[in-house]
């Protein structure tokens, strides 16, 4: 199975991506984690990209606030699928760093979730593996299923609780 990269830009982004990294560990998934910066090692940053996909990466994630360049620098780099997270600071909860992520220009795109939606950058970089792993599609699908079924038991507890109204 290809290998995750997680690149954070900041060490204080931790907190945040720790969610991302516990759901990849829940399915298995091999990754690396680094502190690389758009703006303080972009030779670096450039140069890691650069190599992903020969380093055996299928999917690089980037969690960066603020000014969050990261994603971006690092999808101009590769021709792998990146996913951006989007920081909250706080000087604009989050905004800034959510349309520098997400508003991308023609020919490098970048998958943007919510704001400090970690876990979710961690699931949609499974999906896209699973493209090529029937054993991590399976894991998928019983995760969609177990979340059906809390839904479910919710709406029977709260049926419950109507009748009793």
């Amino acid at each position: 199975m290809k290998k995750v990269a997680v690149i954070l830009g900041s060490d204080s982004d931790l907190p945040v991506v720790k969610g991302c990294i516990e759901k990849l560990k829940s399915f298995d998934i091999p990754y690396e984690a680094h502190v690389m910066s758009a703006h303080r090692t972009p030779d670096a940053a450039g140069a890691f990209a650069e190599a992903a996909e020969k380093n055996g990466f299928g999917v690089i994630i980037a969690a960066a606030g603020k000014a969050a360049h990261l994603a971006g620098a690092l999808a101009a780099r590769t021709a792998l699928p990146v996913i951006g997270i989007p920081i909250k600071s706080s000087t604009l909860d989050g905004l800034d760093a959510l349309l520098s992520t997400v508003q991308m220009p023609s020919g490098v795109p970048v998958a943007t979730v919510a704001i400090n939606g970690a876990e979710n950058a961690a699931i949609l970089a499974a999906q896209i593996l699973a493209l090529s792993d029937e054993g991590l599609s399976k894991k998928l699908l019983e995760m969609k299923k177990q979340m059906a079924d809390s839904v479910k038991a919710k709406d029977e507890k709260l049926q419950a609780e109507v009748q009793k109204l």
